[in-house]
């Protein structure tokens, strides 16, 4: 009768914390799940300088508004805003991405 060993495969498949200490598997993650780095990746990758370019097209379509414009400024700088806000996520989320699939590399 083949008797399994329950801590074996937890332990193969244990986690690391950043402190380097391993925690086994609970058992309610799936065993070949995946983050979608790949995928992040080129999303990021592609996001950063669509916010980017967006974020300078609407600061410089404030500065030009004048008074009776229709946008107004205030719209126009809040476009703005938020399309710089997006861009310094995207960018952050690319730092993070890159990070992660260097160290699962082994080359960082």
């Amino acid at each position: 009768m083949g008797t399994s060993t329950p801590g074996r495969h937890g332990e193969e498949r244990a986690r690391r914390t950043r402190s380097g200490r391993r925690f086994p598997r609970t058992g309610t993650e799936p065993a070949t799940a995946r983050s979608p780095l790949g995928l992040r990746l080129i999303l990021s990758g592609v996001f950063v300088p669509v916010f980017v370019v967006s974020a300078v097209l609407f600061a410089v379509w404030a500065a030009d508004s004048g008074p009776g414009d229709s946008p107004g400024r205030g719209p126009l700088i809040v476009l703005a805003v938020v399309c710089g806000v997006l861009a310094f996520l995207a960018a952050a989320d690319l730092l993070v991405v890159v990070r992660r699939l260097r160290r699962e590399r082994g080359s960082g």
